[in-house]
């Protein structure tokens, strides 16, 4: 079987002369049909999955329900020995590409399943998402879509089948040949659906007119449609809720040991608050500190060598946008005593290009080199004298920054309307 026409020359030329024989053509239909019945029931899938579509394609191959029996017993782990890939989950942009080389590396004839609503349009994430592919049609041609978030294996078994039929009808007459990917552009289908529903009611409404009148007419006594009667809303004692233990040195401790070495600081959300209020806030709170920009490395310097506060682990380094100006926010754990800490500092945006600029703790927290290339991919903030300051999870040539509120390409992302 060849890439392109499906049957090689030497094939097809061999089957014109055996048909031109007496019976010659009963014999040829005779010998694709086994062929046909033998390819189709000795499909080998690839060993390959993007989300949670795979744990369901794992339990159609397991013995419950056994997908062997129908002939797709050996997943192979190279594309060089299979001939189907189940596009089982989420496509993200990084990962397509990879999809595409792997289906360019499979030997023909070869086909593609898209299981699951991700696959098929791209699922939950079809709007305001910019990094999901919206649909697994738009980089390699589908032979059989099987809906569902995500679909059973009762489903999946039945796609198999569905993908068995057309193997069958392939031959010499109707060969094998590269599909084609889907190139419309992407559109608002909740609205387009709504529109749609809202114009067949108002024809609906237009055809039952005259009977409802009619009715009414000959039935004046008749009551209204009844409304369904409401449930009357069971009510539950309020359970009280345990409070956890405190672990560690107190908010208000906290805060009287930082404010010492920095009085410009203060608590988020309370401006002006004394340490007595902090700690009237409760041991389920977690101090939350605004720290100016030039005393941010300085903070986080003291706060990792200072044997009191023992604040030596990073769990988080992110940022909030908040239009005017970004947000970088840093969390910090004291392995040794159990207690946590917030503090944030604010990075003014450039009028011209809205970017920002900040120092870097990376030398200080090494976890943060990491964080601070997370938050330059999504958001543009650049961390001064960090050592390898690059995108980490999209494209290098990715337009823009997607977690800005200002993001906007309508190439990637549909803007949800509700």
């Amino acid at each position: 079987m060849g890439v392109n026409n499906g049957a090689s020359a030497l094939v097809r030329q061999s089957g014109q002369l055996i048909e031109q024989l007496p019976g010659g053509v009963k014999l040829v239909d005779a010998v694709e049909l086994l062929v046909a019945w033998g390819r189709a029931n000795s499909v080998w899938p690839l060993v390959y999955a993007t989300s949670c579509c795979a744990i369901e394609m794992m339990s159609t191959i397991a013995a419950r329900h056994d997908m062997a029996r129908f002939g797709y017993e050996v997943m192979r782990a190279s594309v060089r020995q299979a001939d189907m890939i189940i596009l089982a989950g989420t496509i993200s942009e990084k990962m397509a590409k990879n999809v595409v080389t792997l289906y360019e590396q499979m030997p023909a004839p070869k086909y593609i399943i898209a299981m699951g609503s991700c696959a098929i349009s791209g699922g939950p994430f079809y709007y305001d998402s910019y990094s999901v592919i919206k649909g697994g049609d738009r980089i390699v041609p589908v032979d059989v879509y099987i809906p569902g978030c995500p679909p059973r294996p009762e489903a999946l078994l039945q796609g198999v089948l569905k993908l068995q039929e057309k193997i069958k009808q392939e031959g010499r007459r109707r060969p094998w040949r590269v599909g084609c990917t889907l190139t419309t552009p992407f559109e608002d289908l909740f609205s387009k659906a709504q529109e749609e529903w809202a114009t067949r009611e108002k024809q609906r409404d237009e055809e039952l007119r005259e009977a409802r009148e009619q009715f009414k007419r000959e039935n004046p006594t008749a009551p209204a449609s009844p409304k369904p009667a409401r449930l009357k809303k069971e009510e539950f004692p309020n359970v009280p809720r345990r409070k956890p233990a405190a672990q560690g040195i107190s908010n208000w401790t906290l805060l009287q040991i930082i404010q010492k070495k920095f009085p410009a600081i203060e608590v988020y959300g309370h401006p002006g608050i004394s340490a007595k209020q902090v700690a009237e806030l409760g041991s389920d709170y977690i101090l939350d500190l605004v720290v100016p920009p030039e005393q941010y490395r300085e903070l986080a310097e003291y706060l990792k060598n200072e044997q009191s506060l023992g604040l030596d682990m990073l769990i988080q380094l992110t940022c909030v946008d908040w239009k005017e100006h970004f947000d970088v926010v840093v969390q910090l754990l004291s392995c040794r005593d159990g207690h946590k800490l917030f503090f944030r500092s604010k990075a003014a945006k450039q009028p011209e290009t809205g970017d920002a600029e900040i120092e870097t703790i990376s030398d200080l927290y090494r976890g943060a080199e990491w964080h601070e290339r997370e938050v330059y991919d999504f958001f543009g903030v650049r961390f001064r004298n960090h050592p390898d300051l690059r995108r980490i999870f999209l494209e290098n040539d990715f337009p823009g920054y997607p977690l800005r509120k200002d993001y906007d390409d309508p190439t990637r992302v549909v803007k949800r309307p509700y």
